[in-house]
């Protein structure tokens, strides 16, 4: 049965925001979208369009988990120049008319 037809709701497509930044920027870049509430995923690409890293979001990301993944993306940023950073943004239900 069709999700949409009992809610009013209907599923929306992912969005996915692209950064362009500098190594030194990365960290805290990073660090700014995972205190962010709408973020599913973080992905860090090489400028040549290879991941680097992939970050899982969950809804109340501990300061405990979120400590060990910043040290190891300050770690990347001190061997890349230019990076990629992909938000895979939560699917928001969009309501129907």
């Amino acid at each position: 049965m069709n999700d949409s037809s009992n809610t009013g709701f209907t599923p929306s497509a992912p969005t996915i925001d692209t950064l362009q930044v500098s190594g030194t920027k990365l960290t805290e870049s990073v660090k700014k979208l995972l205190h962010d509430g709408n973020i599913r995923r973080i992905v860090v690409k090489n400028d040549q369009g290879h991941t680097i890293v992939e970050i899982p979001v969950t809804a109340g990301v501990a300061v405990a988990i979120v400590a060990p993944v910043l040290v190891a993306v300050a770690a990347i940023a001190a061997v890349v120049d230019d990076c990629t950073i992909e938000v895979h943004r939560i699917d928001e239900r969009v309501p129907t008319a």
